[in-house]
């Protein structure tokens, strides 16, 4: 007798089980729901679940609003999945999204956001296979190059994860002053930061830009690598199962001739990290940027070089507080 829920094989009654997949019948009918052929009892067969990976906005994953979507490849050029391919009203209802979370994210406690980042780590680190994988398929690593790169991503974020509640100590200052006043300087997150992840890193550059974006408080909107987004959309999985709150860090994918400009002239991203564009590319972007006043940063790294402070102070302002002595 078959179980109950079973995913293929006959019925006693020699009717078609519900929600079988495939396999069929012995009055030779189709069963319902499956996808069509005959295998013999016990075949381990199955079709290959080809994704089509969706956006991440607000928490969500949505379509793209056009509907479009396009093939990713390996760096052997099979065939790995689609992805969706944002539009430039996908890019500011990112922006949107981002923004509404930036009140939570940025008043929540230093301490806070450093474990939350840090229960993400820990979620990196279940899915450690996964994330290998996908670094040797995208990358054309070999699996012990891709496995070092996975621990490093891991190892990457767990570091920015205890900088929340240094960063003031390090950035922060009681200067003196003449009169009888206390004068301290405090870094605050910047706002919304529109993210132009490695091209090439996807994994590791993508840690690395991302990471120290949110350790400091700001919200994040992320193009990731048009060839290589599946760590990028991966990594988006994660966020959305860990405690890191919706529209704090929004994936696109697609093309960043497309949506660089769109993020580069928002009047609501208040800062743009150009590192996943070309420097040739930059200047254009500069200038739209500048049309608000946008903080801009760009840096070539070698993301397999130990991190230093230089990304986690790149969105801080610093504000100036003086406070009358003895009230």
């Amino acid at each position: 007798m078959s179980e109950r829920g079973g995913l293929g094989g006959s019925s006693p009654r020699g009717g078609a089980e519900r929600g079988g997949l495939e396999g069929s019948s012995p009055r030779g009918g189709a069963e319902r729901g499956g996808l069509g052929g005959s295998s013999p009892r016990g075949s381990t067969e199955r079709l290959d679940v080809r994704k089509t990976y969706k956006l991440f906005i607000g928490g969500a994953f949505p379509r793209s609003e056009s509907g479009r979507s396009y093939p990713v490849s390996g760096a052997d050029g099979t065939l790995l999945a689609h992805a969706a391919r944002a539009s430039r009203k996908d890019a500011r209802d990112a922006v949107t999204a981002a923004r509404a979370a930036f009140g939570r994210w940025s008043g929540a406690t230093a301490y806070n956001r450093g474990q939350v980042l840090y229960r993400v780590a820990e979620m990196l680190d279940g899915r450690l296979a996964q994330f290998a994988a996908l670094a040797e398929d995208a990358e054309g690593l070999d699996p012990a190059a891709a496995e070092q790169v996975a621990a490093a991503a891991v190892g990457r974020w767990v570091w920015y994860a205890g900088w929340p509640d240094k960063v003031a100590q390090v950035a922060g200052a009681a200067n003196p002053v003449a009169g009888p006043y206390f004068n301290f300087s405090v870094p605050e997150p910047t706002g919304v930061v529109a993210i132009l992840a490695p091209a090439q890193s996807s994994l590791l550059g993508l840690v690395s830009v991302v990471a120290p974006v949110i350790a400091t408080g700001n919200t994040a909107v992320v193009v990731a690598s048009e060839r290589r987004p599946l760590p990028a959309v991966t990594l988006a999985e994660v966020l959305a199962t860990s405690d890191v709150p919706a529209g704090v860090v929004n994936v696109l994918t697609g093309p960043a001739a497309e949506l660089a400009p769109v993020l580069a002239g928002h009047m609501d991203v208040n800062a743009i990290d150009l590192t996943g564009v070309e420097p040739a590319g930059r200047a254009d972007l500069e200038r739209l940027a500048a049309e608000n006043v946008k903080r801009v940063f760009a840096a070539d790294d070698d993301w397999a070089a130990a991190p230093g402070t230089r990304r986690l102070l790149a969105f801080v302002e610093t504000k100036t507080v003086w406070h009358p002595v003895g009230i």
